[in-house]
């Protein structure tokens, strides 16, 4: 039996890589409750993916490019 494995055109760089987290892992991230972190996604703030009908990941890149400068230093 033969086995082909197929190569990426192109490398990916770490920076573009996902780094997914469930919904707990990504409240324990933000320093908020699990129950916010499904209003976030519910209200549009952060971007949940389901895989089947009970698995939500979050994308770690995707949460931090979402938070936004204000203040003094903004």
């Amino acid at each position: 039996m033969e086995y082909h494995v197929s190569k990426p055109s192109a490398p990916v760089s770490n920076s573009a890589q996902r780094r997914w987290a469930n919904q707990n892992e990504a409240a324990e991230y933000l320093g908020v409750s699990t129950r916010t972190v499904r209003q976030m996604i519910a209200d549009g703030r952060l971007r949940g993916y389901r895989n089947g009908p009970r698995m939500i990941r979050l994308d770690l890149n995707e949460i931090d490019a979402s938070m936004t400068p204000f203040g003094g230093a903004a």
